[in-house]
C-alpha cells in the first residue's frame, strides 16, 4: 500500500491513527455482539480479535491495520486492487488473510464477508 492515501478528489487524506482504528474496530465489533457464537479472542500480539465458534474472522493489529480472513480469490482481488496486503506472521504471508489500512473504508462489509466465510467452514 502506498504511504499517502487519496480521497475521491485525489487530494491526500489524513492518516488514521491507531486510536482511530481502535474506535472503528469497536464499532465494527459492536455489530457482531448479539450473534450467537461470536466471541473476542487473542491472536498474535492483539487482543482485538473476533471469532465465531473459536475461529478468528477479524482482528485489529497493534499498528491499526484491520485484518480479515476471506477466500483466497477475494484476498487476491483486494491485493490486486491495492485495497490491502497479505497478512501473516513475519515474512510468512497467509493466503486467506488480508490487512487493510486504518484509513481504508468498508470495514463492516469486510467483517460480514469474513464472518460468513469462517462460519461456513467452522
Amino acid at each position: 500500500m502506498a504511504d499517502v492515501k487519496r480521497g475521491a478528489s485525489g487530494k491526500p487524506r489524513p492518516a488514521a491513527t491507531a486510536d482511530d482504528a481502535g474506535a472503528r474496530f469497536a464499532e465494527t465489533a459492536a455489530a457482531f455482539r448479539r450473534r450467537r457464537g461470536v466471541t473476542k479472542k487473542r491472536m498474535f500480539s492483539t487482543e482485538n480479535a473476533l471469532a465465531i465458534h473459536g475461529k478468528i474472522f477479524a482482528m485489529l493489529t497493534p499498528k491499526g491495520a484491520f485484518v480479515v480472513k476471506l477466500p483466497q480469490a477475494r484476498v487476491d482481488a483486494l491485493v490486486a486492487d491495492g485495497c490491502g496486503e497479505r497478512f501473516g506472521p513475519g515474512a510468512r504471508k497467509m493466503k486467506e488473510w488480508v490487512a487493510v489500512a486504518p484509513d481504508a473504508g468498508g470495514w463492516a462489509e469486510l467483517a460480514r464477508e469474513a464472518y460468513a466465510f469462517v462460519k461456513a467452514g467452522a
